[in-house]
């Protein structure tokens, strides 16, 4: 008979970056306030502020790291993300881009000069 592998189950530990550079380099946000927006908001088994041993939030200069012992979605961490962009009146200027399957990116919306081509339009 082949040898059973042992019952236990391998705890997965999921790693997600949230990367705030460009707004934080220009003033519009603060990287601190998002981190306590984070510690704040994350549900563990259905409850906010249960982050425990669990879920671990870290912030090194413009980056927030996000370490999970549990299942955790990255999915969830850009509702968080739009939901505290929006909370700040800055929902119309940044969006939540995934740069790499492991990280978010707030980049700014590409606004191409509407008004130039309006006023070739009425010519």
């Amino acid at each position: 008979m082949p040898a059973r592998k042992s019952p236990k189950a391998k705890k997965e530990q999921h790693k997600f970056v949230l990367d705030c550079t460009h707004p934080v380099e220009d003033g519009i946000l603060d990287a601190a306030l998002f981190e306590q927006f984070l510690h704040e908001r994350v549900k563990v088994k259905g409850k906010t502020g249960n982050l425990g041993n669990s879920v671990t939030i870290t912030r090194e200069k413009e980056k927030i790291h996000i370490v999970a012992d549990i299942a955790f979605s990255k999915r969830y961490l850009k509702y968080l993300t739009k939901k505290f962009l929006k909370k700040n009146n800055l929902r119309d200027w940044l969006r939540v881009v995934a740069n790499s399957p492991t990280s978010y990116e707030l980049r700014y919306f590409q606004i191409n000069n509407e008004d130039e081509e309006n006023e070739e339009g009425d010519e």
